[in-house]
């Protein structure tokens, strides 16, 4: 089934092609809007300088996109799917190391994922300042940003569905102005001799500076990795063709009319909106914002598969996720909803234009490059490629996004401190997240579970115990079948014996892989008690009261299990007994045992529990049947306590 489908996504098709333009290449299509902007805003217009601009943003998008993300990276999938957690559950195996780079690249990502709406939209609407300086840009840009967010929790699919037409119009607009302008300064064709390029970097003073600015030309790259699920490489490779030469074809315009203003500031001018007729402007701007909206659409959908990844990958704290339509992969998580729209308000008041936005943008994006790079490596190794051809890769691209990462590095001090200041937070959360349940882990003492084989079956049928529920449900986290956690043991026998007709243990292994749906039954003690191992994809949500159910209910059907109560009236009547789930939440008596370091991390994690859902809400059980009992992981000794008895 698995296979079929991921043969279904990966076939050319024209609506495979649609979908590509409407959903995978928003980002990167919309930077037309602000790169030769940023380019030339504090620059005087030089000739020499607009050829080895363009030279520049010409084999950056070949080198960076082209080559690295649509023929290379777009090979790692992940049964199908993409991204940079996608990608790090191909290797995480390989090194333990490897979450680093796997949760900078996540964070940046979701860093980026708060600036991209605010640039794009504030760069298409500003130029409505054209006809009318005095127009109120922030306050529509406001609006805007506001009823995009707002309608996220009702779903964006029947908007979706024009999302690719409008794309096709965009891509077509910008790069028939473009080709339009061309002839005013054909010479702009130069550029496409990478000696144009190479001699503006080691040359021009303020080179840093240009580097910065050329980088925001491929910021969109990941986003063709991130969406790969969504249509398949082959729809992307070929419709990446299309985009690029729309692409080109309008930088290249918009050459042209900086060598035709050549000695000139830029000032206020946008060459996006300046290369276009007069009668034109305003649909230019029409079609521009809608653009800007699409990109930023995509840009909050991909921010909401990663959270739900990070989150079954245990980087995250459990958050609600909800499915507002039944279009495959459509989610909305509403706490990253809120995070993105006061990311965006933030960067707007603070920079309040999108020339002061640039100085910032591009920062974040380039450590997810950088971070993707260093998987990649190690992926390429894992599908045996020579060696000597992953130390080229390495060495082409480490240097590549090394020097971007030194020409956004000038940014810090113009902006770029915000985006790292957001990222960094976000790299904290995840961070601590993933150490604080490897501190805890190594508190989880297992036991063997079959001594106790005999007193769960005497259990069970000693009527002097008061029944707890007929079907008694525990989630474990053991891995071993044979092995059992100790608190589990003494939650059935010690702390209150629990007398149940069916002892039931559940264990979820999240897979490599992001969609599987398997489970196996083992039947540790007949008719008594009986484990269920589920196997989840990365990407599957995890009901595991609903999951179970069926399971139960499949094993019913085939004889395998009797669940009727044992109550002598409901037995009489043939009335399944009730179920009761028993969720241990470990929780820390003292950290004073604890290294300086693991007692933050254990501080901060209990700061982030209070925002994070419970244990019976985080594995969509119904609280009405959950029994929650909290478990000391570290109980204090008494033999340090000195006491007399008198």
């Amino acid at each position: 089934m698995a296979s079929s489908q991921k043969t279904g996504i990966n076939r050319l098709t024209f609506s495979g092609l649609l979908i590509s333009l409407g959903i995978i290449f928003g980002d990167i299509g919309t930077s037309p809007l602000y790169v030769f902007k940023a380019i030339f805003n504090k620059n005087i217009i030089d000739a020499d300088l607009v050829i080895g601009s363009i030279s520049c943003v010409f084999w950056t998008l070949t080198l960076q996109t082209t080559i690295k993300y649509v023929l290379i990276t777009l090979n790692a999938d992940n049964k199908g799917e993409g991204g940079i957690l996608s990608l790090y559950s191909l290797v995480k195996r390989r090194a333990k190391w490897l979450i680093i780079p796997a949760i900078i690249g996540a964070s940046t990502l979701l860093a980026d994922g708060m600036i991209t709406p605010a640039i794009t939209i504030s760069s298409a609407v500003e130029g409505l300042a054209i006809h009318d300086p005095d127009f109120p840009v922030i306050p529509l840009v406001i609006i805007i940003i506001t009823l995009l967010f707002l309608i996220q929790r009702f779903g964006t699919s029947i908007v979706g569905r024009v999302f690719g037409p409008l794309m096709l119009l965009w891509f077509s607009t910008i790069g028939l102005l473009g080709f339009c302008y061309i002839h005013h300064a054909p010479e702009v064709f130069k550029a496409l001799n990478p000696y144009y390029a190479i001699q503006t970097i080691i040359h021009y003073p303020n080179a840093l500076f240009i580097i910065g600015a050329i980088f925001l030309c491929t910021t969109g790259a990941e986003a063709l990795y991130s969406d790969m699920g969504h249509c398949g490489k082959s729809n992307i490779r070929i419709s990446w063709i299309f985009v690029k030469l729309a692409l080109i074809l309008n930088y290249f315009g918009q050459g042209a009319w900086l060598i035709g203003h050549e000695g000139q500031q830029i000032g206020t001018t946008n060459p996006f909106y300046a290369i276009m007729p007069d009668w034109f402007v305003l649909y230019g701007i029409l079609i521009a914002t809608i653009a800007a909206i699409i990109a930023s659409q995509a840009m909050i959908s991909g921010s909401f598969t990663l959270i739900s990844e990070a989150v079954r990958l245990n980087i995250w704290p459990k958050v609600s996720i909800r499915y507002p339509s039944d279009q495959k992969g459509q989610l909305y998580v509403p706490s990253i909803n809120l995070l993105l729209y006061i990311g965006c308000m933030l960067i707007i008041f603070v920079f309040r234009e999108s020339d002061n936005m640039e100085a910032a943008y591009g920062l974040a994006i380039n450590l997810t490059f950088i971070s993707t790079t260093i998987l990649m490596c190690f992926f390429l190794l894992r599908k045996h490629v020579k060696t000597l051809w992953v130390v080229v890769f390495a060495l082409v691209y480490f240097s590549l996004e090394t020097a971007f990462l030194a020409g956004n590095a000038v940014k810090i001090s113009h902006g770029g401190w915000l985006t790292l200041l957001l990222a960094a937070s976000i790299f904290g959360t995840m961070y601590t997240w993933y150490i604080a349940r490897k501190i805890k882990n190594n508190y989880v003492r297992f036991v063997d579970i079959k001594p106790y084989y005999p007193i769960i079956s005497e259990l069970s049928k000693d009527k002097s115990v008061p029944t707890f529920a007929s079907q008694l449900v525990y989630l474990t986290s053991a891995n071993n079948k044979e092995e059992i956690e100790a608190k589990i043991m003494y939650s059935i026998i010690n702390k209150k014996p629990k007398r149940a007709d069916v002892y039931w243990l559940v264990h979820v292994d999240v897979m490599d892989v992001p969609h599987a749906k398997d489970y196996h039954v083992t039947s540790l003690i007949p008719g008594k008690l009986i484990r269920i191992d589920f196997k989840l994809g990365f990407r599957e949500e995890q009901k595991i009261s609903l999951l179970f159910r069926k399971v139960v209910e499949e094993m019913v059907k085939n004889g395998e299990i009797d669940i009727t109560s044992q109550y002598d009236t409901l037995k009489k009547h043939q009335i399944p007994g009730d179920f009761n789930f028993v969720v241990l939440e470990k929780v820390f008596t003292k950290t004073s045992d604890l290294s300086w370091g693991k007692r933050i991390v254990m501080e901060y994690y209990r700061i982030l529990k209070h925002f994070s859902l419970s244990e019976e809400k985080g594995f969509g059980l119904d609280s009405s049947f959950v029994t929650l009992e909290r478990v000391p992981l570290n109980i204090p000794n008494t033999q340090h306590i000195e006491l007399h008895r008198i």
